[in-house]
């Protein structure tokens, strides 16, 4: 497995009022942050994600409840993390496969993105991006 793929932890401050959880781009991330969707309301036999992408990083926060991603590196290898606190995250570098799945109820996923929204760069075929990675056609 590509050894990107890596476990974060972000700052936390907190007093008897509550926490606040600190994530900046280009310090507790390694990227710029571009754009920042998350996901809610999925059941737990629903599968996300789903794609590789040839350019975008990203970086995943369950700020409520828990999921699992499953990753793999198109080269027979992969990865199940657990992201069940929200001051945890998980890194994924480009041309990584994703499948987040087993939502909680109150699931609530935070995704945040190297780069804009731009749908060619999306590989949503599992057989043409383990074809890509075999002929090294990464993208910068």
């Amino acid at each position: 497995m590509r050894e990107n793929v890596k476990m974060l932890e972000f700052p936390q401050r907190g007093d008897d009022r509550g926490h606040l959880v600190i994530v900046e781009g280009l310090q507790d991330v390694p990227f710029e942050i571009k754009r920042i969707f998350y996901i809610y309301g999925s059941d737990s036999d629903i599968v996300r994600g789903q794609h590789a992408n040839r350019r975008s990083e990203f970086v995943l926060i369950n700020v409520a409840g828990k999921s699992k991603v499953k990753v793999k590196d198109g080269k027979g290898n992969e990865a199940i993390f657990s992201l069940n606190r929200p001051h945890t995250g998980i890194y994924l570098p480009k041309m990584i496969w994703k499948d987040m799945y087993d939502f909680s109820e109150d699931s609530v996923l935070l995704c945040l993105s190297s780069e804009h929204y731009d749908g060619s760069e999306y590989i949503r075929d599992y057989n043409e991006y383990v074809k890509e990675v075999a002929k090294g056609d990464v993208h910068e």
